[in-house]
């Protein structure tokens, strides 16, 4: 557990699509009693107010900046406070104490989505969805802010998530985050 006596705590979680960054982020807010905040989860739910899929959502936002501002916005209103916070452009604005970067490989993440989502007939399917999505999602977010998302330099800690299990990965951000 960490122990804090003057300062509020934030933890961003990044990563790919399936990486497992809203399993970490709930298990850390679950075990530390911080608030979650998912930007995933606002951005499902404006597909879902729009009558899209995730893939159609994220075509549309690449004309449309003002859907990842106000996702960026949503984002930064709720994360005050002891928090996680969970998303693929969060550690480039959100003010963290700690950034941690989950990665996995295409088909991984692939294969997660498919078992996952049950939206999709075939893992290739699954692994073509994920790939137009992030291809989208890496085009909007370089002219639209110039983020490369390949960049992990702002990130303090690199979790492989293909060689460590869920258990495994709460384990090394615990640490990290008792070495603050």
């Amino acid at each position: 557990m960490v122990c804090r006596t003057f300062q509020e705590m934030i933890v961003v979680v990044g990563g790919k699509i399936a990486s497992g960054k809203s399993t970490l982020a709930k298990r850390l807010s679950q075990k530390l009693g911080f608030s979650h905040v998912s930007a995933g989860s606002v951005m499902r739910k404006m597909a879902s107010e729009r009558g899209m899929t995730l893939v159609e959502f994220s075509e549309y936002a690449e004309e449309h900046p003002e859907v990842d501002k106000e996702i960026d916005e949503r984002q930064k209103a709720e994360a005050v406070g002891d928090c996680i916070v969970d998303g693929r452009l969060s550690a480039y604005f959100v003010d963290a104490d700690l950034k941690i970067l989950l990665t996995a490989p295409i088909d991984v993440r692939a294969k997660r989505v498919f078992e996952r989502d049950g939206n999709f007939e075939s893992f290739e399917d699954a692994k073509r969805a994920l790939e137009a999505r992030e291809n989208s999602e890496k085009k909007r977010y370089r002219d639209f802010y110039g983020i490369d998302l390949d960049d992990t330099s702002v990130y303090d800690v690199v979790i492989d998530t293909e060689m460590c299990g869920k258990d495994e990965m709460v384990e090394v951000s615990l640490r990290e985050i008792a070495g603050l």
